[in-house]
């Protein structure tokens, strides 16, 4: 390369720099948010999920959600999902993808919300799934009208919610588990802050450790 000459110079060939560096940082960011939402088993294996990149959704990762459902495995065929914190749709969409029947995803986060609905039409399964742009906690206090058959409820919201709203959390937790029929399943994942021994029913959950990820799995009798 040759020297610069001058000051302006010099000036125009860093900022230049910079740009060039910032564009590709960029591109590779969207190429790894495109390239790493995907749907892992079942009927949709391998379709694509779109993700916004929104520092205030954290989807589970890849890893995290394959074990999560090996751990749940085949009972998860013709129940209803129910995904409390559904982000872009990923948990609720992979158990249609392996068998759940339909699936309610709550966001309340409306540009992720869109992108969720988003994700529905892409799979063309509209008429399986209700997406609901509300406060989970809202939501379940108004008592809303939820289906007859065995639920898969996925808890799954930001790790600080454990920490700064853990009586809340537990609330719906508990009251879910309460009005749900026999032989429903709740999955919650947390990081290694939340104790699992507050959980209702504390000593029937099968927990498991993919750090920082700690999931839970739950079957009502």
């Amino acid at each position: 390369m040759l020297p610069c000459v001058g000051l302006r110079a010099c000036e125009f060939r860093m900022k230049k720099k910079s740009s060039k560096n910032r564009l590709k940082k960029n591109s590779h960011s969207d190429r790894a948010k495109s390239a790493g939402m995907r749907i892992i088993g079942g009927s949709f294996r391998g379709r694509k999920l779109r993700y916004g990149g929104d520092q205030r959704v954290r989807p589970m990762k890849n890893r995290v959600r394959e074990s999560l459902f090996n751990l749940i495995g085949p009972s998860i065929r013709g129940k209803h999902a129910i995904d409390l914190f559904a982000g872009t749709g990923a948990l609720g969409l992979e158990a249609i993808s392996r068998g759940a029947t339909a699936a309610i995803l709550t966001e309340q986060h409306y540009p992720t919300a869109k992108i969720l609905r988003e994700n529905v039409a892409t799979l063309d399964i509209e008429s399986l799934v209700e997406a609901i742009t509300a406060d989970v906690f809202v939501w379940f206090r108004r008592g809303p009208k939820l289906p007859a058959a065995p639920w898969v409820v996925f808890c799954s919201p930001p790790y600080d919610f454990y920490v700064d709203r853990t009586e809340e959390l537990l609330k719906l937790i508990a009251g879910l588990i309460e009005a749900a029929p026999a032989e429903s399943i709740f999955a919650v994942e947390s990081d290694t802050r939340f104790d699992f021994t507050l959980l209702p029913h504390a000593d029937q959950w099968d927990a498991r450790t993919y750090r920082p990820a700690v999931v839970g799995v739950y079957r009502k009798p």
